[in-house]
């Protein structure tokens, strides 16, 4: 009998179906968070809105090195449990933990030093400012009950169960939707908190997710040890994570900054155009959910292929995968184009917002599928020890070519002409990645 956890055997398209799913769900769930804040916070007002908006970059910019401590440790935890071994799976769990608390601690000391001139560099005024600090001051003492959790998730799903992770990101959601309007608005007795309850409603949420995903890992699977390892054990561990989430994370880093690039061109508008970028933003990470599930489905699956040496199975999942993603891609644009409008309303009733996201809904959609075509031989190439050529696709897309051709198009056609800069980008950042993963598979032995 095939062992369900197991992804070196079995159908390759039931194994990635069996992972892409709940990690669907588990990304719907991050969105769904995120969205539920939107939500709420929307309801309060167009300056909160803005002031929410304006953390969407600092916050990416900060978990795209939780992302990439993730992507470090999930290939190399897979491929230790596609070799079957335990024990080196453990040790790894916890190093890599152990690391991402370190490293946390060090952005939440710098991010509570450097609110007011990182706010006020993204264009918010004085009135906004004071929001976004009062929100950030709990978020940044919340980020502990972010990274482990995280990490510690990337750890359970190596072991081919994206299932648990899941419903651990689902359980916060709920969670953070009965906080929510309790805290933000006052009810059943709690103080009004405004902008300020939404993130407190998101530190109570991660803190109760980061127990659960410590009880599985404990409990369960068995892969946290509780001894001290030798210097040499741990810097051997932190180094081989490193060489994977310091590539990973520095690419990851160029998106926030140019979503921070896009910020602020939309703050030179006003706080409408603001406050739609970050619904439209929030509305495509929904709609690309199937594929971040996928691209993220590739480092279980191809590590403990990997470390198998079952390298035939790694190329026809990427194979069918990239498949998959263009037609998603297409789907999706129909889709949003047609009731951009009706989607929009949902976030904001103000004109100008509404607007603002249907023009994004009509024109950014054109690079979802190869945007998720980039996102799959990424995390492909991390995962088989490549993480330069997977990150230098992405550092090329958004620096050399994203940022010049989104203030060409600000120049020449205003905030659409932001919109169209994005999709090209992303296509042209697809295309890169089915060049480079092209020589790679000639060269994969």
């Amino acid at each position: 009998m095939i062992n369900k956890k197991d992804l070196t055997q079995g159908s390759i398209v039931k194994k990635l179906v069996q992972l892409s799913l709940p990690m669907m769900l588990g990304i719907i769930s991050m969105v769904a968070f995120n969205l539920i804040d939107t939500f709420y916070v929307g309801q309060l007002g167009k300056k909160e809105l803005a002031a929410l908006s304006f953390t969407f970059p600092v916050i990416m910019i900060i978990f795209s090195f939780i992302q990439g401590l993730g992507i470090g440790a999930t290939a190399l935890i897979a491929k230790s449990i596609g070799r079957k071994e335990h024990d080196k799976a453990a040790r790894e769990t916890t190093d890599s933990i152990s690391l991402t608390l370190l490293i946390t601690g060090f952005f939440v000391i710098i991010g509570l030093f450097t609110l007011k001139p990182t706010f006020s560099l993204l264009g918010a005024d004085a009135e906004t400012a004071i929001l976004v600090e009062e929100y950030m001051q709990i978020w940044y003492v919340a980020l502990f009950f972010v990274s482990a959790p995280y990490v510690g998730n990337s750890a359970i799903r190596a072991t081919g169960d994206a299932r648990t992770p899941a419903l651990i990101m689902l359980f916060a959601v709920l969670i953070n939707a009965i906080l929510d309007p309790i805290l933000i608005f006052g009810y059943l007795g709690a103080p009004a908190m405004g902008l300020k309850g939404a993130a407190v409603a998101t530190a109570i949420s991660r803190a109760l997710t980061m127990v659960l995903a410590f009880y599985v890992l404990i409990r369960r699977e068995k892969l946290i040890v509780f001894d001290i390892p030798s210097w040499a054990v741990l810097r051997g561990c932190w180094k081989s994570i490193l060489n994977i989430a310091v590539p990973s994370g520095l690419a990851r880093l160029v998106v926030p900054i140019t979503t921070g690039v896009i910020t602020s061109i939309m703050a030179s508008y006003g706080d409408y155009a603001v406050a739609a970028f970050g619904v439209g933003s929030r509305i495509e990470f929904l709609a690309s959910s199937i594929l971040f599930a996928l691209a993220a489905s590739m480092g279980p699956f191809v590590g403990q292929n990997f470390g198998s040496q079952q390298l035939d199975r790694v190329k026809e999942a990427v194979r069918i995968s990239l498949r998959f993603s263009f037609l998603w891609g297409l789907f999706a644009w129909g889709v949003l184009a047609q009731f951009a409008r009706e989607v929009a309303s949902i976030f904001n009733d103000n004109v100008q917002v509404l607007d603002a996201v249907q023009s994004y809904l009509w024109i950014v959609p054109a690079g979802y599928g190869l945007q998720g075509v980039l996102g799959i031989i990424n995390s492909h190439l991390n995962t088989v020890n490549k993480p330069l050529p997977a990150s230098l696709i992405i550092v090329i897309q958004m620096l050399v070519i994203g940022i010049p051709i989104i203030f060409l198009g600000n120049r020449l056609a205003g905030i659409e002409g932001v919109f169209i800069a994005l999709a090209i980008t992303y296509i042209t950042g697809g295309l890169m990645s089915l060049l480079v993963n092209k020589q790679m598979m000639k060269k994969f032995v």
